[in-house]
């Protein structure tokens, strides 16, 4: 009796084996005729039922040899001649022990100038020629070419670049319309969609690669925290800084930024700047900005700790703490009070205060937001308008000249405006640094653009007058006091 259960059990196999090729075939040519039976086929052929059979109409597990072998090759030639190669040149200061002797100059010649080069990725967003790239691929370059993907070189001129959101636009111009990637909205990104990386790794050629979304909303990578990324294991390699992140649709959902690494090769962890922030970026590119100019609301934040939390009666530590509010701003006028948390803008939630930085950079100057946020233990709605942030009544800048550490630097009163320009908080009062003389002796003793010099001498520094005044000190010992950051920088020299 057993031997005869065990024949059947291995004649039912040996049949459903031999009609599986004919239920593929069956499943084919249903899907011709009615895909949605097709659908509820596969899905009971993967132990599937009801609501929870797909996660959605557009995005299944393939099924079958048929679509295993997909390709992505459509995607890359509808996409690829929109992504560029960005090629960034300067000329370094090179010194020798020689400089400034005759006897030496005479057999030895002067030192020459030494060309540096770099390499990165950048992609078309306006037949116009509007690249987006990023910031370090063209820092401090003296001059920037752009490669097409058809071979063809143009010079390139540099509309708008921002170190703190580590983004640039260049414009090249032709007398034909470029190719371009419409710039897709990332917030529509979840984790598991398929991705494209374009770019040019390693100087070899346009190379593609493919991957997921690894995860969302990553901070504190060391790259450019006022942003949150995209994190892909596509891979990602030296050069292809600059390049596009693509979609399934063909849109442009990020911009290819950093990797996470041991070794200078790709591992699968991937970043990209998200495309919604791109979009602001390029915008105010075209429309001319000096800087990218976020919107004010007078207000100023920090991060809910979990000690903060607990003291407010949150479940867990999220949110952005509001620590000041200028009397006279947006905020104010709002009722948002320091102390209070918001948590959500324009209904996305508000993890942290990176998670604020970035919702804000996207929005528009001149126009209202709602914040959802926690105060005195309530929830409220508050309606807060978007300002251009005010210029106050700083003086003119100046730039430093004689025989002191600080010539060669330009310098100014701060207001909200200049903050926001250098990347500082918007409440700080001072003088700072804007900008710096590369061959000067400010620019040797190390000065930064957003440094705030608060005592030379014993001198308290609150205008700029009073530091031009300082620098002209008959002397040859300076110690002065800088803040740079947040921390507070003191130093004595003799020059």
């Amino acid at each position: 009796m057993r031997a005869t259960r065990l024949s059947l059990v291995l004649l039912f196999a040996m049949l459903a084996f031999a009609a599986a090729p004919v239920v593929r075939q069956a499943l084919a040519e249903e899907a011709k005729t009615d895909p949605g039976l097709s659908d509820v086929l596969t899905d009971l052929l993967h132990g599937v039922e009801g609501e929870n059979a797909t996660s959605g109409p557009d995005k299944r597990v393939p099924f079958g040899r048929e679509e295993v072998q997909l390709s992505f090759a459509p995607l890359v030639k509808q996409t690829a001649p929109a992504v560029v190669n960005v090629y960034a040149s300067q000329t370094a200061k090179v010194t020798s022990p020689f400089d400034g002797d005759p006897f030496f100059e005479e057999f030895f010649g002067r030192s020459q100038p030494r060309a540096q080069s770099s390499l990165g990725s950048g992609v078309l967003v306006d037949p116009t020629g509007v690249v987006v790239t990023n910031y370090h691929v063209i820092k401090d370059a003296d001059q920037v070419k752009v490669a097409t993907a058809d071979g063809r070189e143009f010079d390139s001129k540099v509309l708008l670049k921002d170190e703190t959101f580590d983004l640039a636009v260049l414009k090249i111009t032709s007398d034909k319309p470029f190719p371009v990637i419409a710039i897709g909205d990332s917030d529509a990104l979840e984790v598991g969609d398929l991705l494209l990386a374009i770019g040019n790794p390693f100087g070899v050629g346009q190379t593609t690669t493919s991957g997921i979304v690894s995860a969302l909303a990553r901070s504190h990578i060391g790259v450019s925290d006022s942003s949150f990324f995209i994190q892909t294991d596509a891979a990602i390699n030296p050069g292809n800084s600059g390049g596009a992140l693509i979609n399934m649709g063909g849109q442009l959902v990020g911009i290819n930024t950093a990797i996470y690494s041991r070794s200078g090769g790709s591992i699968g962890i991937g970043f990209a700047i998200p495309s919604n922030m791109v979009r602001a970026f390029a915008d105010a590119a075209k429309a001319g900005l000096d800087f990218f100019e976020r919107p004010y609301i007078g207000a100023e934040f920090e991060a809910v700790t979990p000690q903060i939390a607990e003291s407010l009666g949150m479940e867990k530590p999220t949110g952005a703490l509001v620590s000041s509010v200028e009397a006279t701003g947006p905020a104010a006028k709002a009722g948002l009070k320091p102390g209070d948390v918001v948590l959500q803008l324009n209904g996305k939630t508000v993890d942290s205060i990176e998670a604020l930085d970035y919702r804000m950079a996207t929005l528009s100057i001149g126009t209202n937001a709602n914040f959802a946020v926690l105060t005195k233990g309530q929830q409220a709605a508050m309606d807060i308008a978007l300002e251009r942030a005010p210029e106050g009544m700083r003086a003119a800048e100046l730039t430093l000249h004689g025989r002191s550490p600080f010539s060669g630097a330009k310098v100014a009163e701060l207001s909200p405006r200049l903050a926001q320009r250098l990347g500082l908080r918007t409440d700080i009062k001072g003088v700072t640094v804007v900008d710096i003389n590369r061959d000067s002796p400010a620019a040797d003793f190390g000065f930064q653009p957003g440094d705030i010099v608060r005592e030379v001498n014993g001198t308290a520094i609150d205008t700029a007058a009073t530091l031009e005044l300082a620098a002209k000190t008959d002397t040859r010992w300076w110690r002065f006091t800088v803040e740079r950051g947040g921390q507070i920088l003191r130093q004595v020299l003799r020059y």
